[in-house]
């Protein structure tokens, strides 16, 4: 199939597709003698597989090495390596999470500390604003 069938069936843009293939994340047949990419139905396997990859929050640099060098030199095998990135995503993700924890909570403190100005539409009164026009 071609690079717009596989993109049509796999819902990814074949802008996408280019770049998983150039990274060697899929495979191709080749090309057509009108140069386009060819794909084999393995492809429609690949995208969705690195769709899922992607969706479990890992990296495109990660999902590279676990799919090109199917493990490391260290003898790791293939699912004790992706297990370490679904550990090292997850630890990404409570990160974010903290993070926006941390913001919620400046929200709380924000409206808490100005709630009165805020529900009055006087923003003029939380801080300076410089000199403030915002009451017309």
């Amino acid at each position: 199939m071609t690079i717009g069938e596989l993109s049509a069936r796999t819902a990814v843009p074949v802008k996408a597709l280019r770049e998983y293939t150039d990274l060697g994340l899929i495979c191709t047949l080749g090309r057509s003698p009108a140069g386009y990419r060819l794909y084999t139905d393995d492809a429609l396997w690949c995208v969705r597989f690195i769709g899922e990859l992607r969706g479990l929050g890992l990296t495109f640099d990660e999902i590279q090495h676990l799919l090109t060098a199917g493990g490391d030199t260290s003898g790791r095998s293939v699912g004790t390596h992706l297990a370490e990135l679904l550990h090292r995503s997850r630890q990404r993700l409570h990160e974010r999470i903290g993070h926006a924890q941390q913001i919620l909570d400046r929200i709380d403190e924000f409206e808490t500390t100005h709630s009165a100005h805020v529900t009055a539409d006087d923003l003029c009164s939380v801080g300076d604003l410089c000199g403030c026009d915002l009451r017309a």
